[in-house]
């Protein structure tokens, strides 16, 4: 077999631990692919956080080093499901400190969505459908511990669909605005784009303690950096809404994160039925 050479072997996975995006996804296939595996040969889901790869066993050892570069955690699936012993993911401390970091974003989200409406702030609702999703993500991931592929799959879909009506909800009136600009409160913008920093780093402490080596720091670093940058998006808006007079800065970040949102729960979806194709 030629290194461009899909195996017909069965299919190897692993259960990724820190991806929350479809680009994080595209990122652990473009390092598998330099050990010079076609790339048809590994699919990564944004849905299931699963690695497949279609490779000779031989050829594994090379893969995983490649994939470890990325700072994002493998553990091996055995069997159906994802609970065999070891597994980081089934240290119940780390679960513990995962259940954290959902009640962090769901309910900061939730806080931060009633203040984009009393700051009269695209931008602030937007950041705040973030905080959810990523919540609903983890939340999805704690439950879908040990279950089969499929399961994985239909619950990723589900929660696909849903994030992709919130994600049009707030695009929809993002758009409404543009044509009834009112100008939303730079102070109060600026004071939940703060806060929202402050919250990722706190949603970010519990799991500090369960990342050992540059590696795995730096998929710390990978699972909150999308989100911070959001936040300083918001922060930023809010000192040009102060400093122009202008509430297009404000509608500029929202449809900026909106469209972001919906890449990624459209990568979901379309990542969810590829799964759900294989399982059947």
């Amino acid at each position: 077999m030629t290194n461009n050479q899909v195996s017909d072997d069965i299919p190897i996975r692993y259960r990724v631990s820190g991806m929350d995006c479809a680009k994080d996804a595209a990122r652990i296939e473009r390092a598998a692919q330099t050990t010079g595996i076609a790339p048809d040969a590994v699919k990564v889901s944004a849905a299931t956080h699963i690695m497949t790869l279609k490779v000779p066993e031989a050829r594994l050892r090379a893969i995983e080093k490649a994939v470890a570069t990325t700072g994002y955690g493998f553990d091996r699936i055995k069997g159906d499901s994802d609970t065999q012993p070891g597994a980081a993911h089934q240290d119940p401390a780390y679960r513990l400190a995962l259940w954290i970091v959902v009640l962090l974003n769901v309910s900061y989200g939730l806080l931060e969505m009633v203040g984009g409406f009393l700051a009269g702030s695209q931008a602030v609702k937007a950041d705040a459908l973030d905080f959810i999703g990523d919540g609903l993500i983890t939340f999805l991931g704690l439950l879908a511990i040990g279950w089969s592929l499929a399961w994985r799959a239909r619950s990723a879909l589900i929660q696909g669909f849903f994030l992709s009506l919130l994600g049009l909800c707030v695009l929809a009136t993002t758009v409404w605005r543009v044509f009834t600009q009112t100008m939303p409160d730079a102070s109060l913008m600026g004071v939940f784009g703060i806060v929202a920093l402050i919250v990722n780093v706190l949603a970010v402490l519990p799991l500090m303690k369960f990342r050992k080596g540059d590696a795995n720091m730096r998929a710390v670093w990978l699972f909150s950096r999308n989100d911070a940058i959001g936040n300083a998006a918001v922060v930023v808006a809010a000192g040009l809404v102060a400093w122009l007079g202008s509430g297009w800065p404000d509608l500029l970040v929202a449809f900026g994160i909106a469209g972001l949102f919906l890449h990624s729960s459209w990568s979901i979806i379309r990542d969810a039925k590829a799964d759900l194709t294989i399982a059947n």
